[in-house]
């Protein structure tokens, strides 16, 4: 991943680390230049050389500020790039219709990973660029040094490599710290928008105690694991100042010492003592870009483990039918469910287990793969369709399906192919009584998911935007369990008028809707263990009357 991006911005990137470069060899003939002012210029007493070697000081300061301006706006621009591509990336993934994460990873440490680890992946391009710069820094400063004296140079050539391999060897262990750390912290972040996305059920049951004990676990783990990061950063740290630092101590010892011996000039011994100073910052960034390193690496892998995840679902290119009929056929899935449900017909669907129910709505919402047996659709089977066109077609509505921050009538018809009819979905769904006693109608704001309305209100609302699909197959689960009786009974009439002609499956136990429909299917330890009208199911299935009278 991390050489991918590279790739992608190798032009931004490289000239980045060019004028990053420039601006230390700018840095290094400061005291070059300085050097050259005083044995030349000073000692000399010679005006005109003092003038000139001042004019190329400033013309030294002002190559070595424009190259870090503008080589910081190109590493800048290289990074954010980066983390937008790897952001969309990832959200596309989150995101895609064949799933496959929503079983495995916590929605906070989703946004974690798509948020702080993608950030933290484009950061690659200043450490690369500050380690670069700081490696030509370090090779320019030693060839000086080696001019100056061969001594000072070899001084620094021979004790460098010994402190970078010994740095690395601390960089290693940062990089596990780091992705431990990185888990951790997504982890608590995962439990924490978990437990606020459920906060009104929790207070309800008196939970408060136990959601607060979890999170609290979740983030102790999450400050440990970075309290150890931490020390070991700080290790790393630590010995990189002492370690460069003695280094350095050694180079300005020994440049003191040839200058009192008259082995170099003045002048040169201002330069020594320059660099040598100079080359804190440059030794200190080498081994700090190690630690930065081992933080992208670390949070590219747990990028790659979200863009490299297995998809639920499994599709294909085919398309279906054109109109679709809406004929659909279970042809011994999972080893024993078959049935059959026509074209515009009405089935009610009772599920004595409700594992079952869940099953069979999975599978025609594509949120898992029919891994035994054949489901087709007007005959063209599920897994050779492409998730899209197959859930235009077939519209699965979840018992505790959200609604979205807006205004009420945008919930209804966000998918509706005729918003002119908004009236009609209302009244079938028997929210328009509800729609016209809200303060503003149907333009009244709904708060997120939609907490602004009571249960009631937000199921109907969501049969209401299902209805407003206008879907050839429309697939409903306990629609009505949440609104009084004779307002059931009156969804039920609507319901059933409203979608004459077109396939309707609803998964419910109501008695209401049970009845209004042409067909119910009784499904007991994953097959079709029952069939008839409500009616006769209630005289002739001691089982079925139980589920549905109870």
């Amino acid at each position: 991943m991390l050489r991918a991006a590279f790739r992608r911005q190798r032009r931004t990137a490289l000239g980045g680390s060019l004028l990053f470069i420039s601006h230390q060899a700018g840095e290094i003939g400061v005291p070059i230049v300085a050097a050259l002012v005083i044995d030349k210029a000073i000692v000399t007493s010679d005006v005109r050389l003092l003038v000139l070697h001042l004019l190329a000081l400033a013309a030294v300061f002002a190559t070595l500020s424009y190259s870090w301006r503008f080589g910081d706006r190109l590493v800048e621009r290289a990074t954010e790039a980066t983390t937008h591509e790897l952001v969309v990336d990832l959200t596309t993934r989150i995101l895609h219709p064949a799933g496959g994460l929503s079983g495995s990873s916590l929605t906070g440490e989703l946004v974690s990973t798509a948020s702080s680890d993608a950030g933290k992946v484009g950061s690659i391009f200043g450490a690369a660029a500050g380690g670069a710069a700081a490696l030509g820094a370090l090779i320019v400063a030693s060839a000086v040094l080696l001019n100056i004296s061969l001594a000072l140079g070899l001084l620094i050539l021979i004790g460098l490599p010994p402190v970078l391999v010994g740095l690395q060897q601390v960089v290693r262990p940062l990089e596990r710290r780091f992705r431990a750390q990185q888990d951790q912290a997504a982890a608590a972040s995962g439990v924490a928008t978990d437990l606020i996305g459920g906060l009104r059920i929790l207070k309800g049951l008196g939970a408060e105690v136990a959601a607060g004990d979890r999170y609290r676990a979740a983030s102790q783990n999450s400050l440990a694991t970075s309290l150890g990061a931490s020390r070991l950063d700080a290790v790393h740290e630590g010995l990189n100042v002492a370690v460069t630092g003695a280094l350095l101590a050694g180079v300005a010892f020994a440049g003191g010492r040839l200058a009192a011996q008259g082995r170099i000039s003045i002048g040169e011994l201002i330069a020594a003592v320059g660099l040598t100073q100079f080359l804190i910052g440059p030794l200190f960034r080498l081994g700090s870009s190690g630690a930065d390193l081992a933080r992208s690496r670390a949070s590219a892998r747990r990028v790659a483990d979200v863009l490299s995840a297995p998809f639920a679902v499994t599709q294909g290119c085919d398309a279906l039918t054109e109109p679709v009929r809406g004929e659909l056929v279970f042809d011994d899935v999972s080893g024993s469910l078959s049935l059959k449900v026509a074209a515009g017909e009405f089935v009610g669907v009772v599920a004595l287990d409700p594992a079952d129910a869940y099953r069979l709505l999975d599978l025609l919402a594509r949120n898992t793969s029919c891994s035994e047996g054949r489901i087709t659709l007007d005959g063209v089977e599920v897994g050779s369709t492409g998730i899209e066109n197959w859930r235009a077609a077939v519209v699965v509505s979840p018992h505790d399906a959200d609604l979205f921050e807006g205004k009420f009538s945008d919930n209804v018809l966000v998918a509706a192919p005729h918003p002119e009819r908004l009236a009609e979905y209302l009244a079938a769904a028997g929210a328009d009584g509800m729609a016209a006693a809200l303060p503003d109608g149907i333009d009244t704001p709904v708060t997120e998911r939609g907490r602004s309305l009571s249960g009631g209100q937000r199921q109907r609302t969501a049969l209401a935007r299902a209805l407003a699909s206008e879907a050839p197959v429309l697939v409903l689960h306990d629609p009505t369990s949440a609104v009084d009786a004779a307002t059931e009974a009156r969804i039920a009439v609507n319901l059933s008028a409203l979608r004459s002609g077109m396939t309707t499956l609803i998964v419910t136990t109501s008695p209401a809707l049970l009845a209004v429909a042409d067909r119910v299917l009784v499904l007991a330890g994953g097959s079709v263990t029952g069939e008839g009208t409500h009616s006769r199911l209630l005289v002739s299935d001691p089982a079925y009357a139980e589920a549905v009278l109870a």
